[in-house]
């Protein structure tokens, strides 16, 4: 069991996803959706910019891996697939991506890493497929932009990453102090609305 940290740029409610009952990471962080195995944990906390530095936005356990094509195909997400003319919650949609079955070429849906007027953005595109991996959990956190939960040190060491890229050589003692201290927050699941909601 390993825990990735890193830091949540932008709280909006796409990357992670927190809605419909799970937690999902299918965009962005292709490193950390590369090598995560279930049973891992996943750790986003708060930017410098939103002077949210050093603070949880959200935790989840990684109960399903799956591929892009099965996470479009699967019933259980379809909730998740982006509309941009429905609520804020289906605007966030990160459910995005799939394959044309006849060219095996990428489809991206209409959705936040689109360009302005609907066509694909072939940057996102690329980063985001670069690791064919969506990370899902029925076991998550996610406090969004509530009240600020400040991160201690666990075993004497910090987990939140304090720049680009992620971080996941923390120690097994270290992880264990985590898991303890993320279980007896008391919340649990979906507490709070994005940051950038406000």
């Amino acid at each position: 069991m390993r825990l990735h940290s890193y830091i949540v740029k932008i709280d909006d409610g796409f990357a992670p996803n927190p809605f419909y009952g799970f937690c999902t990471l299918a965009t962005c962080k292709p490193k950390i959706r590369r090598y995560a195995q279930v049973g891992d944990w996943i750790l986003g906390t708060g930017s410098k910019q939103k002077q949210r530095q050093g603070t949880l936005v959200y935790a989840m356990r990684v109960t399903e891996k799956m591929g892009h094509d099965d996470y479009w195909q699967d019933q259980r997400f379809e909730e998740k697939r982006s509309n941009l003319h429905q609520s804020i919650r289906k605007s966030r949609g990160d459910n995005i991506y799939h394959r044309n079955l006849e060219t095996g070429e990428w489809i991206q849906e209409d959705s936040c890493h689109s360009r302005n007027d609907g066509t694909p953005n072939q940057d996102h595109i690329l980063r985001d497929t670069s690791s064919d991996y969506v990370l899902i959990s029925e076991d998550f956190i996610y406090t969004g932009g509530g009240p600020a939960i400040p991160i201690p040190e666990f075993n004497g060491e910090t987990v939140c990453h304090s720049w680009i890229g992620h971080r996941n050589n923390f120690s097994e003692a270290t992880v264990k102090e985590f898991v303890d201290w993320i279980r007896s927050l008391g919340e649990w699941g979906y507490c709070h609305d994005p940051l950038e909601w406000r």
